[in-house]
Formats: structure tokens, C-alpha cells, sequence
């Protein structure tokens, strides 16, 4: 099913195109990868957070007295966690603005 799924998006930027040309093709199918690669980015770095907040947790239950030190080490993997996020933001965007590949 999600195969099917995925074929009908990529072909749904050819069946709604009026006029079909190389830079609206490149132009459409870069709206679907920026999507495509903003949902990936998001769902890792939503994985990431969690498991950084989980073993954070677990750390301060078995020893309180780190509980400080393990919080700033947790803010600067969050952090950084979030930062390749918004690096495939800034990708998606240049993508759908400034797409190199039209000429």
C-alpha cells in the first residue's frame, strides 16, 4: 500500500501539470523531495530528542547528584540534534527557491 502510495505522489506532479516541461517537472519534483526530506529530518531528530531525553532521565534516577551535569550535556545534544534539522530546512529551501538544477 505504501508503495502505491508513494508512486501515486511522485506521478501526481505529472498528472497535474497543465503544461508539462523540464523546469516545472524539476520545479515540482523538488517540492516533493523537500517535503520528503523535511519529514525524515524531523521524524529522526524527534527519535534523537527522545532517546537524549530517556537515558537523561534514567542517568538523574539512578544518580541525582548528576542531574545538573547531565542537563547541560543534554541541552547541547539537543542542540545539535536540531541543527541538522534545520541544515535540511535550509536545503529544502534552496531547493524550492534557488533550485540549481534549472538552467
Amino acid at each position: 500500500m505504501k508503495k502505491f502510495f508513494l508512486l501515486f505522489l511522485a506521478l501526481g506532479a505529472v498528472a497535474f501539470a497543465g503544461d508539462v516541461d523540464g523546469q516545472s517537472m524539476i520545479k515540482a519534483y523538488s517540492v516533493v523531495a523537500a517535503g520528503v526530506g523535511l519529514g525524515l529530518a524531523a521524524l529522526g531528530g524527534a527519535v534523537g530528542m527522545g532517546h537524549t531525553a530517556a537515558a537523561t532521565i534514567a542517568g538523574t534516577a539512578r544518580n541525582p547528584g548528576l542531574g545538573g551535569k547531565l542537563m547541560t550535556t543534554m541541552f547541547i545534544a539537543l542542540a545539535m540534534i536540531e541543527a541538522q534539522v534545520i541544515y535540511t530546512l535550509v536545503i529544502a529551501l534552496i531547493a524550492l527557491y534557488a533550485n540549481p538544477f534549472i538552467g
